[in-house]
C-alpha cells in the first residue's frame, strides 16, 4: 500500500490509533497491545499488529527502529527525529533540527536515487543522569 493512502477506518483501527496518539512514550506493539485491550477486551495481539501495519504503511503512524530487539510506534505521523536512552531505553521526540532537505540535496550530489534517510541519536536522559546511572 502506498504511503499516505488512506485505509478504512475500522473501530479498531481508531481505538489503536486514538490510544497511540495519547502518549509520547512511542511504546511497543505488546504495550499498545495492553493500552487498547482496556477498551476492547476481545482485541487479539495480532490484529494490533497487523493495524499497526496498516496505519505505518498509510503514513497515519510511524514505525521506528531504535530498539534493536523490538519496534517502537509514534503517533506523530510529521517527519522528526527521535533519541534513545542507553540506560533506561526511553525514546523522546527531537524537534527543530536540521530538516528532511537532505535527500534532495544527496540527490544533487550522488547518482543515486534517495527514497529516505534514518539518523538516530543515543544518550543518557535527564532521569537517568538525574538517577547517576552510568553506562
Amino acid at each position: 500500500m502506498p504511503k499516505g493512502k488512506k485505509q478504512r477506518i475500522t473501530r479498531q483501527r481508531k481505538v489503536i490509533l486514538e490510544e497511540l496518539r495519547k502518549v509520547t512514550s512511542h511504546p511497543t506493539a505488546d504495550e499498545i497491545y495492553q493500552m487498547v485491550k482496556k477498551r476492547l477486551p476481545k482485541i487479539s495481539l495480532g490484529t494490533v499488529y497487523r493495524n499497526l501495519e496498516v496505519l505505518s504503511k498509510s503514513g497515519e503512524i510511524q514505525k521506528i527502529d531504535v530498539d534493536e530487539n523490538r519496534l517502537r510506534y509514534d503517533g506523530n505521523p510529521k517527519e522528526h527525529y527521535h533519541i534513545k536512552c542507553i540506560i533506561c531505553g526511553r525514546v523522546d521526540d527531537l524537534h527543530d533540527l536540521p530538516d528532511f532537505k537532505m535527500e534532495k540535496k544527496t540527490s544533487t550530489i550522488t547518482d543515486w536515487e534517495i527514497t529516505g534517510h534514518r539518523l538516530d541519536f543515543f544518550g543518557i536522559c535527564p532521569a537517568c543522569l538525574k538517577a547517576g546511572r552510568k553506562r
